[in-house]
């Protein structure tokens, strides 16, 4: 069967959200643009990197071919994000899950493409990635102006930090109940948050 790409050029909307409590949440990004909604479940270290990834990218364009390239991303037509901080879109359908994300940058549109591949069995070979052809996974493709990129990563970031705090001494995510700290050896089940307090 042939696959599918989601192809979104002027999204009305692209961010990062989650369904789900601290600690037992699901990571999805979610796409639209007029009547059409495209979300995909992917895990909170790939929103992450995504993030850090597309921060990098618009370093690297603004130092090549200048800040003010950047700034002139405002096209006729196309809503400028602002600070987006609604919840997902409901009823929340799941594409697919994501496997490989491609990242790059387009100099016809001056924008950035964000690919994401749904996870396959089969070994993904790197020229499906930001490409048309007729075989491989389904595909998620946005383009973004480098300010709706920037204020994506912004937001994905925020989401990514809004789950569990980190242990004061060993980083990994509190429970409200509290962890076996590894820093104690495993030796005491503790919550050094409650205990400071």
């Amino acid at each position: 069967m042939a696959r599918v790409i989601h192809v979104f050029r002027r999204p009305d909307r692209f961010v990062a959200g989650t369904v789900g409590e601290p600690g037992d949440r699901a990571f999805y990004l979610q796409a639209i643009e007029s009547s059409r909604t495209i979300s995909v479940l992917l895990e909170k270290q790939q929103v992450s990197v995504l993030a850090e990834r597309i921060t990098a990218l618009l370093g690297e364009v603004g130092k090549r071919f200048g800040e003010d390239n950047l700034a002139a991303d405002e096209l006729p037509g196309v809503p400028q994000p602002g600070s987006d901080s609604d919840p997902l879109t409901v009823p929340l359908e799941e594409e697919f899950r994501v496997g490989t994300m491609g990242l790059g940058w387009d100099a016809d549109s001056s924008s950035i493409v964000v690919e994401l591949l749904a996870v396959t069995e089969e070994e993904i070979d790197e020229s499906v990635v930001l490409d048309d052809t007729e075989e491989g996974p389904d595909a998620l493709r946005v383009f973004l102006s480098p300010t709706a990129a920037k204020a994506f990563a912004d937001r994905a970031e925020k989401v990514v930090d809004a789950g569990r705090a980190p242990c004061p001494l060993c980083a990994e995510p509190l429970d409200p109940e509290g962890h076996v700290c590894v820093r104690l050896n495993g030796y005491h089940d503790r919550n050094p948050v409650a205990e400071a307090e």
